[in-house]
């Protein structure tokens, strides 16, 4: 699999937590996924949840939702959204506004289909090029083309390059095969990258070798198999026990980790010292059978 984020396997555990079992998840994108001449009948899920609790702005006095008007800037009045149009700040104060005319003659041909373009090699794919992953779950119509794209894939060690249009809009996506599924990943557009030349990184000829020989041990002290349940958001944990504990009317206290002290510069080699003498070398991580190691693609430069 490709790493950003965590998905969880199609139809897995993970997948379906904190639904009920009796109700069907419902589909974000009903159409076709195309190579060459070949059409399977597929939806779209989503792959990942956000699990953040939400807020509402209260009026402070006596605890009543608020409302948020559109104000106009001018006039200091509320706009009906029968009276807004979009516009665009060409320079700073003005704006060009666009009708419904103007985005249709912009819009493409709106199809229902993922249509595969390319397929790559995994490895080139860099990381920060991807977003919000789908699972693409195939009708029973096609189920049997569905599977044999995904063993060709797997077959081959590559990854689909396609385009989409989501919501009125074009996105380039990858699809890629995790476990018995596919997993359709909406990818960012090569302009959309910030280019890391406008940055002054530190070289690397200059490193002494001792401090670099500690730095490679500290890591590899550290070293572990990825295992993603084990890594949980600790602050919305916190921020969740407040809230059930202020619900019931309790007040609770939690322990607030120590804040570093900012003072004096330490020396890097004993820094490097301590560190690896708390940490006590660790078995190295053993690759499970039938995995094969990925090369990551660093980010490029361009």
């Amino acid at each position: 699999m490709i790493g950003r984020s965590c998905v969880p396997q199609p139809g897995g555990a993970h997948g379906t937590a904190g639904a009920r079992r009796d109700i069907m998840p419902r589909a974000i994108w009903k159409g076709s996924l195309a190579f060459g001449l070949v059409n399977i009948p597929i939806e779209l899920h989503v792959a990942v949840r956000d699990h953040r609790p939400r807020f509402r702005m209260l009026h402070a006095a006596d605890r009543s939702p608020v409302k948020f008007e559109r104000v106009c800037e001018r006039e200091g009045r509320p706009v009906a959204w029968a009276d807004l149009v979009k516009g665009y700040e060409y320079t700073k104060g003005h704006f060009v506004v666009l009708t419904k005319e103007d985005f249709r003659a912009a819009a493409i041909e709106k199809t229902h289909r993922v249509d595969i373009v390319d397929f790559v090699t995994a490895a080139d794919i860099d990381d920060r090029f991807f977003e919000t992953p789908y699972y693409v779950i195939p009708n029973k119509a096609g189920g049997h083309a569905y599977a044999l794209l995904r063993e060709a894939m797997r077959a081959v060690d590559r990854v689909g390059i396609a385009k989409v249009i989501l919501r009125d809009a074009q996105h380039l996506a990858a699809l890629e095969v995790i476990g018995d599924g596919l997993v359709l990943t909406l990818l960012r557009f090569a302009d959309e990258l910030v280019n890391p030349a406008q940055f002054s990184l530190p070289a690397s000829k200059a490193l002494p070798k001792t401090e670099l020989e500690m730095a490679k041990a500290l890591v590899q002290n550290l070293a572990a198999e990825w295992k993603p349940e084990k890594y949980t958001d600790e602050y919305r944990d916190n921020l969740m026990r407040v809230i059930r504990a202020k619900a019931k009317g309790r007040k609770i206290t939690l322990e607030s980790a120590a804040e570093p002290k900012q003072g004096k510069v330490v020396d890097l080699m004993e820094r490097l010292r301590q560190s690896l003498a708390k940490t006590a070398p660790r078995r190295k991580p053993e690759r499970k059978a039938g995995r094969v190691a990925r090369k990551r693609k660093r980010p490029s430069a361009a």
